[in-house]
């Protein structure tokens, strides 16, 4: 799903190399437009608040001394989903065993020491795979990602197309294509991070991915159905609690938060269990393969995810879950930087507004 070096001479080239760009941009699209923009007010649904069930979450106590930069979620029981999302409902109740979690999203500065070490090269620095495409000249089959490019004037919110734009050259080590740099964005989330890449990197850290379950209980940080991860309020006592969009999407942003595209990692306040930007920033990849209506036959403890993907918009092409919302999330647009929405991506698939991070079981157990 990538648009290769667009030039009108390459027209018929670029038409059979579309498909590969109109999937990933679709996913986009999933996770945001067709997936809907849901009001976050009184109209919110109160079908789990009578149900008789409280959650009960485990002693907070760690069983052991806490690896380096990682934090303990106790594990429990608590009310996972939202009803006020098509694909998370229903809420119910899920137990999850305890486990550690990264206290910040994996910076480029992590992930290079993991590129160092391992000689590792993202899916979005090596060339397309010439048998996806084999009418197109090999010296069109550049490496590149998808990168977000805001317009000059305000645009219709149903054509992704309009913000989105395939960069040769574009990967973590270049966020915004090949003329620039992390060399001042160490603390900043790697993005760029494909699903495959992600499990690259835990594999090599002794870590894995969360479960979707995992990484909703450790968002909630402790709290009860509440709408945001550290309450009911989006501007708790006046201040912005995490890095989202402010202004008209997606050709103006006014950066209140003080960010207009990733930030360094714990610019924000943590929340309960002392992690950081589980809200906004970076959309962070799950283990977990994405189908809408999973909530409504999941196992009740440890859920795993189901054992295959289905999304009803691209039924062809396999999704993997993602979590947490971006800095592009406004409520006039993506409006799911909230704990119990689910986002989804083709797992080869990435983009300047998607990174991770790992956890890890007990003793020493993935």
């Amino acid at each position: 799903m990538k648009k290769r070096d667009p030039a009108a001479s390459t027209a018929r080239s670029q038409r059979r190399q579309r498909p590969r760009w109109v999937t990933w941009a679709l996913s986009i699209a999933g996770v945001t437009v067709a997936a809907g923009v849901f009001v976050l007010g009184s109209s919110r649904t109160n079908e789990s608040s009578v149900r008789p069930h409280p959650p009960k979450l485990n002693p907070s106590t760690p069983p052991e001394p806490a690896p380096e930069g990682m934090a303990w979620v106790p594990g429990g029981w608590f009310w996972m989903g939202d009803n006020d999302l098509p694909d998370a409902r229903p809420e119910h109740l899920v137990y999850v065993d305890g486990f550690w979690m990264d206290r910040f999203e994996v910076t480029n500065a992590q992930f290079a020491r993991f590129a160092e070490a391992t000689g590792y090269r993202t899916i979005a620095e090596r060339p397309p795979d010439p048998r996806e495409f084999p009418d197109v000249p090999l010296e069109e089959l550049k490496p590149g990602s998808i990168v977000f490019q805001p317009p000059e004037q305000a645009v219709p919110l149903d054509n992704p197309l309009a913000w989105w734009t395939y960069l040769p050259g574009a990967n973590w080590r270049h966020p915004e294509g090949p003329d620039s740099s992390i060399e001042d964005r160490q603390t900043h989330p790697a993005v760029h991070i494909a699903w495959h890449d992600a499990v690259a990197y835990c594999q090599w850290a002794g870590k894995r991915l969360p479960t979707e379950a995992e990484w909703e209980l450790a968002a909630r940080g402790g709290l009860d159905r509440q709408r945001y991860c550290w309450g009911n309020e989006l501007r708790d006592g006046g201040k912005w609690r995490s890095n989202i969009w402010q202004g008209n999407f997606p050709n103006q942003n006014t950066a209140s938060d003080g960010f207009r595209a990733t930030a360094p990692v714990g610019s924000f306040p943590a929340g309960g269990y002392g992690l950081y930007d589980m809200s906004g920033n970076v959309w962070e990849w799950c283990s977990d393969w994405y189908r809408p209506e999973y909530y409504e036959h999941s196992p009740p403890k440890n859920p795993q995810g189901p054992d295959s993907s289905f999304d009803p918009q691209e039924p062809n092409q396999p999704k993997r879950v993602q979590r947490g919302g971006s800095f592009m999330c406004s409520d006039q647009y993506c409006t799911r930087y909230v704990p119990g929405a689910r986002g989804r991506g083709e797992p080869s698939s990435a983009a300047s507004h998607i990174g991770f991070r790992g956890v890890r079981s007990p003793k020493g157990g993935l």
